[in-house]
Formats: C-alpha cells, sequence, structure tokens
C-alpha cells in the first residue's frame, strides 16, 4: 500500500454508526495483523464524519485504528443520556443565554441555541478521542493530513480546519466560497462541524461561531485530494434505494408534518451531494484519460498549468472505492423506535402524531436515534456490506 489513500467521512448524525461498520469491514477483510500500518494516511469528515475521522486518526500508529474501541464507544451509546431535549437551550432570551453559556462552558467555549443538550456529545468527544495522540501522528507523519468541514455562521463560507504533517501540502482553493485554516485540531473543531443546526449548538472558535459543515460541504472529497490522495474511500449515509409507489403516496399524506419536512431537508442538504460529487470526479477521471490519449506530455503539462491557476492545483485521476447502505436506515431506524415506543424521550412528538411508518417518516429520527442497540445494527450492516465487496476491497488497497 504505497499509494496515498484517504477516508472520507460524511455527515448523518446517529447514521455514522454504519461508517465505523464499513470501516470495520475493511478491517476485516485487509487484516490488521498482516500490516505494517494503517491503511489510511489522509482523513476528512464533515459532522459525525468529523468525530469519526479524528478517532481513526488518532489512532493510525495503529494498524487497526483501534476499530473495535471505536465500535464499542457508538454501541454504548444511550438515549436517555444522548438524547436530551433541552427547551432552555433553543428558547432562552437575551438575557438568561450568557448565563446557559456560562453553566455549560468548559474547553469547548461558548455554543448557540439548539434543541438538544449537548453536553453529554462534549464530554463523550473530549473523552474518546485522544488529541495528543493525534498531533503526534500528525508530528511523525504517520497521518499526513487531518481535515474538518464546518460552515462560518457570519460569512456563510465553508471553513476546513486542517491539521498537516511537515512536508504535507494542502493546495488552497480559489473559490471564495472555502477557505483552510491551519489548527491542531480539539474538540472544539469537531464539535463545531458536528453542530446541525438547532439540533445541536453552534460553536465559538477565535472569536467566530461555525456550525455543521454537512450544510454545504457534507462529504469532503476536494479536501483529501488537495492533501494529495492519489485514492479514496467514500462512505456515504444514503442508501441507493428509491422509494416504492406506496412510500411515495404515504409521502404525500404525511407531507403537512414538520417532523416529516424536516427530516425531508436534512435528506437533502447532507446526504444527497455525494452522488453528484462522485460523478463529476467520474467525469474528470474520463477527461484526463482522454487527455493524456491525445496530447503529448509537453502539452499536457501546459493544460495542468493553466488548470492550476485557475482552482490552485492539477487534476488528476484518482482510484475510488464507494460504498452506500444497502438498507434503507429510516426504516430501520422506525423498527428500532416501535420497539423502544420511545416512552422515556417524547411519546407526542415520536410515536403518537408522527406514527412511525417505515421508510418515509423517520429520516429525521435516523439522525438523533443515538441508541446503542441501533448502532449496533447499523454496525452490523456496514459490516456487512465491506464483506460483500471482499473482493473490491483487495483490489483497491493491492492496486
Amino acid at each position: 500500500m504505497h499509494s496515498r489513500t484517504g477516508i472520507v467521512l460524511s455527515g448523518g448524525g446517529a447514521r455514522g454508526a454504519y461508517e465505523v461498520g464499513v470501516v470495520a469491514g475493511i478491517m476485516d477483510v485487509l487484516r490488521p495483523a498482516r500490516l505494517s500500518r494503517a491503511p489510511f494516511e489522509i482523513f476528512t469528515g464533515t459532522s459525525v464524519g468529523a468525530i469519526n475521522s479524528a478517532w481513526l486518526a488518532s489512532h493510525a500508529h495503529r494498524p487497526d485504528m483501534d476499530i473495535s474501541g471505536l465500535v464499542a464507544e457508538w454501541e454504548g451509546l444511550r438515549l436517555r443520556k444522548h438524547l436530551r431535549f433541552d427547551p432552555m437551550g433553543v428558547l432562552a432570551g437575551r438575557r438568561l443565554r450568557p448565563l446557559l453559556s456560562k453553566l455549560r462552558r468548559d474547553e469547548v467555549g461558548r455554543v448557540g441555541r439548539s434543541f438538544l443538550d449537548p453536553r453529554a456529545l462534549e464530554e463523550l468527544v473530549a473523552r474518546a478521542i485522544p488529541f495528543k495522540q493525534l498531533h503526534r501522528n500528525v508530528d511523525t507523519g504517520i497521518v499526513r493530513s487531518l481535515v474538518v468541514a464546518s460552515l462560518g455562521v457570519e460569512d456563510g463560507v465553508t471553513t476546513m480546519f486542517a491539521e498537516i504533517a511537515p512536508g504535507a501540502e494542502f493546495a488552497r482553493s480559489k473559490d471564495p466560497r472555502r477557505r483552510v485554516m491551519p489548527s491542531r485540531i480539539d474538540s472544539r473543531h469537531v464539535l463545531a462541524s458536528s453542530a446541525i443546526p438547532l439540533i445541536y449548538p453552534a460553536r465559538e472558535i477565535d472569536g467566530r461561531y461555525f456550525c455543521d459543515g454537512g450544510l454545504r460541504f457534507n462529504t469532503p472529497i476536494a479536501p483529501a485530494l488537495r492533501c494529495g490522495a492519489e485514492r479514496l474511500v467514500v462512505i456515504s449515509l444514503r442508501s441507493e434505494t428509491r422509494p416504492d409507489a406506496e412510500s411515495r403516496e404515504k409521502a404525500l399524506q404525511a407531507y403537512p408534518n414538520p417532523v416529516f419536512l424536516i427530516g425531508k431537508i436534512l435528506d437533502a442538504l447532507l446526504l444527497d451531494p455525494v452522488n453528484y460529487d462522485l460523478q463529476v470526479m467520474d467525469r474528470f477521471n474520463r477527461m484526463i484519460t482522454t487527455l493524456e490519449d491525445v496530447l503529448g506530455p509537453v502539452e499536457m503539462d501546459r493544460v495542468q498549468s493553466v488548470i492550476k491557476e485557475s482552482r490552485g492545483a492539477p487534476y488528476k485521476k484518482v482510484n475510488r472505492l464507494v460504498f452506500y447502505p444497502s438498507e434503507d436506515i429510516g426504516r430501520m431506524a422506525a423498527a428500532r423506535a416501535h420497539e423502544l415506543r420511545m416512552t422515556h424521550v417524547s411519546p407526542h412528538v415520536f410515536s403518537g402524531d408522527l406514527r412511525l411508518e417505515p421508510g418515509f417518516q423517520a429520516d429525521l429520527l435516523s439522525f438523533v436515534l443515538f441508541d446503542g442497540e441501533f448502532a449496533s445494527r447499523l454496525v452490523a450492516l456496514g459490516r456487512k456490506d465491506a464483506a460483500a465487496r471482499a473482493a473490491e476491497i483487495h483490489r483497491f488497497f493491492d492496486a
């Protein structure tokens, strides 16, 4: 495994357990005992993908990246602790906000408004991710780069917090909608990337507020390429299955329900763009192949020089391995909610008015169902999807 290999992890709240399952499945196939080092050296993530990426990068000094430890963290989630509604968090007025912020303030700094109490997530990130080891991994070059994406609240610019190894580069984009901020990444940056608006609070970093990068940049493929990745593993959190006629009819009936609408909006914002990004990458791969076939080395260098001048980096062909859930995670969330009946959370919201139907009304729930058993099922699904593609995984890493 001599090529620079990156892993790109999308955002999607509680769905992120599927990413962990896919990585665990990849490690099952590769058998870490046979590896001299971790299979990835470039890590990029947004939202929950930022949390998972930070864990993997901080354990990259181990060939297995301690993936079993990350699985255990997900399976240890408990609804009573990790899904706690906090009306004061979103309703507190101007006079109460400073007091609330003071009560919550610790190493993660001031926070914005949110429906969910963020303290359990703050404690989890601060406790579980060894950021000092992350810095050592970057300083020694075990990790070439870790990039987590957030959205600047004031100016709407996608901000990529990047910790880069000595001697490595991040070819910066000339797009004014994106900026790179070199950082020693800590819990503030990870929590900022994970701050789905109104669900989790925005975070203050160096006098600016940042929220979930998935609103603009949910699957950070470009940063991985600009950090030098020559091949990528990309994990999406949305199934490729399309709704059938019955599901579409039920969706029409559910349309006025605000919970249904919020779930679909989050789907569109956080889960849809990855397909477009992958299509763009495939078009560039074909374009470069064609140019190399018809142009000589001198002409190709001239073309790449113009491209680099306009976008900050040349185009290059990239081998990719993409995973999608083979089952509808919304359906899985609905099934788990029926088992729980959500009585200790809010029966009125989650089982009365909503009348959870598999596959079309549980999208929002699948983002916030921080339940160990649900996570365990998603991990198992990810492992199964990776195992089904064992031959592809071997070809990808052996190339």
